[in-house]
């Protein structure tokens, strides 16, 4: 059974930059179908961000975040990463990591697509 855990997240200026980390624990990202990064704003709903696939390497990207945030993968080290940048207030936020274990990245833009998930960590940008 797999563990998700997100850090660096914090609080940043607009315009500044991020960059987030999930690290898997009790099973490789590797063996994952898709690894996917959502947020959840103050009163919204959770919603996409970016995933990518690990098989080829395909990735996605909300309309909101294209040009500003890159996901990336290190398979030796098991964890998944996204780099944000030109932050905007609109993005503050808690941000969830997740892996999809068994829906061969089908849903890869779908909560409904992902297994496990992390406890989230904070963004915050001021402006």
């Amino acid at each position: 059974q797999v563990q998700l855990v997100e850090s660096g997240g914090g609080l940043v200026q607009a315009g500044g930059s991020l960059r987030l980390s999930c690290a898997a624990s009790g099973r490789t990202v590797s063996s994952s179908y898709a690894m996917g990064w959502f947020r959840r704003a103050p009163g919204k709903e959770r919603e996409f961000v970016s995933a990518i696939k690990w098989s080829g390497g395909n990735t996605g990207y909300a309309d909101s975040v294209k040009g500003r945030f890159t996901i990336s993968r290190d398979n030796a080290k098991n964890t998944v990463y996204l780099q944000m940048n030109s932050l905007k207030s609109e993005d503050t936020a808690v941000y969830y990591c997740a892996a999809d274990y068994r829906r061969y990245g089908t849903l890869w833009s779908s909560q409904s697509g992902y297994d496990a998930w992390g406890q989230g960590t904070q963004v915050t940008v001021s402006s």
